[in-house]
């Protein structure tokens, strides 16, 4: 029986008992399996022996068994797993509150915040997501909290009081007692898995990324790499396609640097990825997190969309050379909507070089350790105060930057996965001299748009060419490579890239 995760309305008991007789772990995150008989829940994976089906039930979140009255299982760690893509996907209100609460919007504002971003009253985004997802915002913001305190105090020395704050605990006895509800260990209990303080770099954070495999690190290295801008941005790439990316960052509470480790992942299944956050203000762990998830496209389901891009004879060689290709998405929506228009009807280095001007001009100077990563890059404020003279570039264009950067400042314009993905677009494209590439761009790197078509791009027609799959002169609209366009254009992009590099 060939299983694919989908985004059903309801969870289907057979299909999803299914999986865990066979410990798919491509179901991790997607779904939670509470046992009656243990009170526990676990991923579908565990390995555990196989809980009878009359007393099982299942949960689309882990908010939602701990709302049933459930434990997280100590042996498979349930919390640990990668995100679910149905929010990617099917981008409803529920998952698009759900990345919100993911950068801890709640934390830092509030459910009236969170339901203000989603254009809801907080009593009716209360009611939909419990109906939805099986927990209301605060039960969904109380187990991120709770997930990222036990990522801290299981791989860093950080003190718990410390660990409760990084986490965004009102009070060390609100931490105390949510770690003891739903792990059913104290904080002090759970510190003997962390790591060896000899691995620990005294004022940085080591986590790790959970992704599902295949994952193609490789090229989502060389991607990031051959567009990394100075001072914001540094890469380093091993002869095997392997190395490491680090950038600044902007974040709610102050600036921090987040260097990740990149390689390829074989086989279906889960792995990590190393992670090391430097932060002026620990309240920022879990937006930096985030925001590292939603660049690297953590929460993707490669396997899915591998089998549904290779039935595609264009695309199935593609996808042979390269299972578990990702999108590379974003740490800030702005900084990707400001280097769209500087990379308009420009080669990459050229967009490259333009950024790096604009850095060194108007970014703030940071302190980061690292060499190479000197500034944050502008904001949207700042940019928009500049004059079209300042920029070397037609003049129309450089005033079609100011006009979007003005436009986000003021609020008209927003890149943080929380409003719907087609207001976004429409709003963009009423923006002088915005057009259909660009906010497409956005769409792809800002709001995680798995399912982005960009038939004027050349690189992409370049491409298809070379593949002999179309006509470059033609309109290509492949339709049956929905919902994954996106990961189609990325493996269109990169096989380009990667002849250009052997020639």
């Amino acid at each position: 029986m060939e299983t694919t995760v989908t985004a059903p309305e309801r969870l289907d008991f057979e299909r999803c008992y299914t999986a865990v007789q066979s410990r798919d772990r491509r179901f991790d995150g997607v779904f939670y399996t509470a046992v009656r008989s243990t009170g526990i829940y676990c991923r579908p994976s565990c390995p555990a022996r196989t809980p009878a089906s009359r007393n099982v039930s299942f949960h689309r979140t882990a908010a939602a068994a701990q709302a049933a009255g459930y434990r997280a299982c100590k042996r498979c760690l349930p919390d640990a797993t990668p995100g679910s893509p149905d929010w990617d996907v099917a981008a409803t209100v529920a998952g698009r509150a759900m990345r919100l609460i993911a950068d801890g919007v709640v934390d830092r504002e509030g459910v009236e915040g969170l339901a203000a971003r989603l254009g809801y009253t907080s009593r009716h985004l209360s009611r939909l997501l419990t109906s939805e997802l099986g927990a209301g915002p605060l039960a969904l913001a109380r187990t991120q909290r709770a997930q990222t305190a036990r990522a801290l105090v299981e791989s860093t020395t950080l003190g718990l009081a410390d660990v409760a704050f990084a986490a965004g605990f009102s009070s060390v006895r609100q931490f105390n007692d949510t770690m003891l509800e739903v792990y059913d260990a104290a904080p002090s209990q759970l510190r003997g898995r962390r790591s060896s303080p000899g691995d620990q770099v005294p004022g940085a954070i080591d986590l790790r990324i959970a992704v599902r495999t295949p994952f193609r690190g490789s090229a989502l290295l060389r991607f990031l790499a051959d567009r990394a801008v100075p001072g914001v941005e540094v890469a380093q790439v091993a002869a095997d396609g392997g190395g490491w990316y680090a950038r600044t960052l902007d974040l709610p509470h102050g600036s921090g640097v987040a260097r990740v480790e990149l390689g390829d992942v074989e086989g279906a299944g889960s792995s990590y990825l190393p992670l090391r956050l430097a932060l002026d203000d620990l309240r920022d762990t879990t937006a930096a997190l985030a925001r590292m998830r939603a660049l690297l496209d953590a929460d993707a389901d490669p396997v899915a969309v591998d089998v549904h891009l290779a039935s595609d004879p264009v695309l199935a060689p593609l996808v042979a050379a390269r299972p578990g290709l990702r999108v590379p998405g974003h740490v800030d929506g702005a900084e990707v909507a400001v280097r769209a228009v500087l990379g308009q009807q420009v080669t990459v280095v050229a967009a490259r070089t333009a950024a790096a001007r604009l850095v060194a001009a108007h970014g703030r100077p940071v302190s980061t350790g690292i060499e190479g990563l000197t500034h944050l890059f502008p904001d949207a404020a700042t940019v928009a105060r500049c004059t079209p003279e300042e920029f070397r570039m037609p003049r129309a264009r450089g005033r079609a930057l100011i006009g979007l950067c003005a436009a986000i400042a003021a609020g008209d314009v927003v890149l943080d996965r929380g409003p719907d993905r087609g207001d976004v677009r429409r709003t963009l494209l009423a923006l002088p001299g915005i057009g259909p590439w660009t906010a497409d761009y956005i769409a792809l790197r800002a709001l995680g748009h798995p399912d982005v078509w960009l038939p004027t791009d050349v690189g992409v027609r370049n491409a298809l060419a070379l593949h002999g799959g179309a006509d470059p002169a033609a309109e290509i609209d492949p339709e049956g490579w929905a919902p994954w366009r996106s990961y189609a254009l990325l493996h269109l992009w990169t096989s380009l890239s990667e002849t250009e590099r052997m020639s």
